[in-house]
């Protein structure tokens, strides 16, 4: 009895440091995701360029850390006991589903803060039927499904004895510690930058978006051939930020005044 307790008192106590590495694998895993997605599939990059997706500098999203912890979370749920009468698959497709709905609600939530406190929209589903806002809509609602699917049977039961087997170990410890302290960096860094958009966004009464913003930067620094910053996609040699913002608006304001007159 006393070992049983011992054992699962350990767990717990292991818990939030395999949380903390699944924030960490879940963020890097996607950044690569939406690095490879922008690179070959999207429509928004007819140019076929890498492109540092995010608003962070380094190599994560951390809207996929926290929706693989929510998974890692979530396949604990006994939907064997909750519906005992239903078919085995139909139990695990009703799972999935719950999984897809409350990261697409979070998702939700996350793009609500941004826009409503910071006047920047970090992505743009406006041209995806079923969009709410654009920053929701059934079709990625579809792929968190399947990812939900993907982690369930391919991740999570591989996963587990090995993320406990390395939170027990001390040296793993220090590199998940590591992560967190370039990742807190980098995040004071890129808030400060968000702080400058929104003051910004709020003089001109406009939400910022942001891959729009990063690619203009782009173009004109290639225009004005300087070199090009995979990381640091803000910035520039010639123009200070708020010239950059102020010539992005202008570019906004044209292109948009054009599309009326056709």
């Amino acid at each position: 009895m006393d070992g049983s307790r011992r054992e699962t008192g350990g767990a717990f106590v292991r818990l939030p440091l395999v949380l903390a590495f699944l924030f960490f694998a879940g963020s890097l895993i996607g950044w690569g995701i939406e690095l490879v997605w922008r690179r070959f599939f999207s429509s928004n990059n007819p140019e076929r360029k890498w492109i540092n997706p995010g608003f962070l500098i380094g190599p994560y999203l951390p809207l996929y850390g926290f929706s693989l912890t929510i998974l890692c979370l979530m396949s604990f749920i006994p939907v064997e006991r909750i519906f005992p009468t239903l078919d085995v698959h139909l139990q695990k497709a009703i799972l999935f589903a719950v999984m897809s709905l409350v990261i697409t609600a979070i998702e939700y939530i996350a793009g609500l803060i941004f826009i409503k406190g910071m006047k920047v929209k970090l992505w743009d589903y406006s041209s995806c039927w079923g969009n709410i806002q654009g920053i929701i809509c059934p079709k990625y609602t579809f792929f968190w499904w399947i990812l939900s699917a993907v982690y369930y049977f391919l991740i999570h039961p591989e996963v587990l004895d090995w993320l406990y087997w390395l939170s027990e170990n001390l040296s793993f410890s220090f590199f998940v510690g590591m992560f967190y302290g370039v990742f807190i960096i980098d995040l004071c860094y890129s808030m400060q930058i968000l702080v400058k958009i929104r003051k910004f966004a709020s003089e001109n009464e406009i939400v910022v978006r942001i891959e729009n913003f990063k690619e203009s930067i782009r173009k004109k620094n290639e225009e004005l051939e300087e070199k090009k910053h995979f990381l640091l996609t803000f910035k520039s040699e010639s123009l200070n930020f708020r010239e950059q913002l102020s010539e992005h608006l202008r570019k906004t304001r044209e292109e948009m005044k054009n599309s009326n007159f056709k």
